[in-house]
């Protein structure tokens, strides 16, 4: 499957502009199309994550640490304590997954903290034509998390419960066993409540994620059309360069809360999902 090729040629309006930083870099056509920027950066950050993991973890020492040992040590006991105060079942998966998570939506969220330019310009250089650099602001990306969070929240719910028990919480929660008329009646209700239940997680995990970072991209994108569109219309690019300083600044510590933010939230949500699949009602 070729790719699409239209590098090296510079955008003749703002218009053109946005919808190049917009649109990925894709391989083939229609549902199976891939976007090829946001899976090759996700794969990197996450060899990246790995790398750095088992690179401090092999060089740890029992004395003062350096600097990256204690930056690692602090998110790793961040992460554990916060997977204690949140899962209340027996699992050697959640503090692992949860870093996991963590870590690595932190990274993907970070990438919007790069110049808007940057990585699409290097990817011109190489004869591509697009590279979109936030994995997360990427649907595609988020869904996939979240699916396989639903995934494992299935499992969860049989390892913990039973598969008897497991699909009697579908369509009666909690379950009464000496109690079968009330059961019977409340079996559909109860039905429907736990479909839309169990729907709604992933689609509150993919969406919330998604949202905030295209938000923010698109944001950035906007920023970087000032000096554009001045050099466009023959104005002062140096007055908009500098209005642009000016607004990019309090928008760049905003979002850096942002990214910290969303990434805590999908991985909390994470957690608490599987405990919640873990207990027994």
């Amino acid at each position: 499957m070729a790719l699409e090729s239209t590098a090296g040629e510079a955008p003749a309006t703002v218009a053109d502009y946005i919808k190049h930083h917009l649109e990925f870099l894709t391989s083939g056509q229609g549902p199976l199309a891939l976007h090829l920027d946001s899976i090759i950066i996700h794969l990197l950050l996450a060899a990246l994550f790995l790398g750095v993991m088992l690179g401090v973890a092999r060089r740890a020492t029992s004395g003062v640490p350096g600097k990256l040992q204690a930056a690692v040590e602090l998110v790793v006991e961040f992460v554990d304590k916060t997977v204690k105060e949140s899962f209340h079942g027996q699992s050697q998966l959640i503090a692992p997954l949860a870093l996991t998570t963590f870590v690595l939506v932190f990274l993907m969220n970070f990438m919007d903290m790069l110049p808007v330019d940057l990585l699409p310009a290097a990817a011109r250089a190489v004869g591509l034509s697009h590279l979109r650099a936030v994995p997360t602001a990427d649907l595609n990306t988020t869904a996939g998390m979240a699916i396989g969070v639903f995934i494992l929240i299935q499992y969860f719910g049989v390892k913990h419960k039973g598969l008897g028990t497991f699909f009697a919480e579908f369509v009666s929660a909690p379950f009464h066993s000496n109690n079968v008329f009330a059961n019977i009646l409340l079996a559909p209700f109860n039905l429907l409540l736990r479909l839309i239940e169990e729907a709604v997680r992933p689609l509150s995990l993919s969406l919330r994620l998604f949202g905030n970072m295209y938000a923010g991209e698109l944001i950035f994108v906007l920023l970087a059309t000032m000096t554009l569109g001045a050099s466009l219309a023959h104005g002062s690019t140096y007055t908009w360069a500098a209005v642009q300083l000016l607004a990019s600044i309090p928008w760049y510590a905003l979002h850096v809360l942002i990214v910290v933010l969303q990434a805590f939230i999908f991985m909390i949500l994470t957690v608490i999902y599987l405990s919640m699949a873990a207990e027994r009602h």
